[in-house]
């Protein structure tokens, strides 16, 4: 311990006895830890071990071995020290990342392409919707996910989801000549045939039961005994006279439409027509959902495929009206409405409860499918559809 300087003046100036105390534990702390300190023996062995392996010849990688070939030691350890400090932001940045993209998958896992999780979700059915019919198909549609129709997923469970709404499905043919008959001429029988079609199938007003007046103002008036026909059959329904055969009509008291979209698909062709003009076939199906007027929310889909032979004949060597058709044939085949019923209107059935009429005894048959030509059977037994 240092002594305290003496009093005598000629010393150095006389320093205060607290301040010398100050200084004199200040010196102690100072002197104790820079003493030496005995190695503890995990250091001795460490240090024994590096010993040994410096008299063979060996190091440890990355121990001691300086900076990485061609890299000069002035900059070296800068390029490292960067390098780390780039990678550390990088990984924070990631983190941020990836953490917000599992909050958000499991907000939303459909988020995922596919299904990964197994949760059974609409993504998958909703796919993209198909192309334009252009041409017989080859086979029935492929089986569709056993969903139950709902009033917000009303064609759940059906091929006709990846159909086009109302008249997007009617889609028309490029318009050509025909012999004599100019490209002009054949458009018009062609968007004349698609009015038809829309009023007869896809106008809110005759799907709920009211005079189909759009759809008949497109047929030509000189065809007596067809007009008499369908007027009668719109007056009182019959057996021998049934507007369902050309409109699709539901009962406003017994069903209501469920929503605005009805599905359709088909195709139209032409050729020349006997009357000095264009023939126009049509062929196409429409599919109608629907649930009871004053019962449970229980959906429920009739399918209707319609077959149009119509021909825009020439005016100026037929009698006949210019811009009307001349309606030479239709035909029909109708799934989930009730048989032996002639009032006007399809009476579809829903799965809770029995749809009034004798039980089916014909043949059973898919209503999706467009592959094959209408047939009905051996004589218009009532039969029963594979699906809905």
């Amino acid at each position: 311990m240092p002594e305290k300087p003496s009093d005598d003046p000629s010393s150095a100036s006389g320093l205060p006895d607290d301040v010398w105390e100050q200084f004199t534990r200040d010196t102690e702390r100072d002197i104790r830890s820079s003493a030496p300190k005995e190695p503890s023996a995990r250091a001795r062995m460490v240090t024994e071990r590096l010993r040994e392996q410096d008299a063979r010849g060996e190091q440890p990688p990355g121990w001691r071995t300086g900076p990485a070939m061609g890299v000069p030691p002035a900059r070296w350890g800068k390029d490292l020290n960067g390098r780390a400090a780039r990678h550390r932001k990088l990984w924070a940045v990631l983190g941020v990342t990836v953490a917000a993209a599992v909050v958000l998958v499991a907000l939303k896992p459909s988020l995922l392409p596919g299904d990964p999780f197994g949760t059974g979700g609409s993504g998958a059915a909703e796919a993209s919707p198909l192309p334009a019919e252009t041409a017989a198909p080859t086979a029935a549609p492929g089986a569709s996910d056993p969903e139950t129709p709902t009033l917000d997923r009303p064609f759940a469970g059906s091929p006709a989801l990846r159909w086009a709404d109302g008249e997007a499905g009617i889609v028309l043919p490029e318009a050509k000549a025909v012999g004599a008959v100019p490209a002009d001429r054949v458009e018009e029988a062609l968007k004349l045939t698609k009015k038809l079609l829309v009023g007869a199938n896809l106008d809110p007003k005759t799907v709920r039961g009211a005079r189909p007046a759009a759809a008949l103002s497109v047929l030509d008036p000189k065809q007596p005994e067809l007009f008499d026909e369908l007027d009668t059959g719109l007056r009182s329904p019959s057996r021998e006279h049934d507007p369902v055969t050309l409109f699709s009509r539901f009962d406003p008291d017994e069903v209501r439409p469920v929503g605005d979209v009805i599905k359709a698909r088909g195709r139209m062709t032409f050729k020349k027509g006997s009357q000095g003009g264009v023939a126009v076939r049509a062929d196409y199906t429409f599919v109608y959902p629907v649930v009871r007027a004053d019962g449970p929310p229980e959906v429920t889909r009739t399918i209707v495929r319609r077959v149009l032979d119509v021909e825009l004949a020439d005016p100026a060597r037929y009698k006949v009206t210019p811009g009307r058709l001349l309606l030479v044939k239709y035909d029909q085949e109708i799934g989930n409405s009730s048989c032996d019923v002639y009032d006007g209107y399809l009476h579809p059935g829903f799965p809770s409860s029995r749809s009034a009429g004798p039980d089916p005894s014909g043949p059973a048959t898919d209503p999706y499918d467009r592959s094959k030509d209408i047939d009905h059977g051996d004589g218009g037994h009532c039969g029963r559809v594979t699906r809905t």
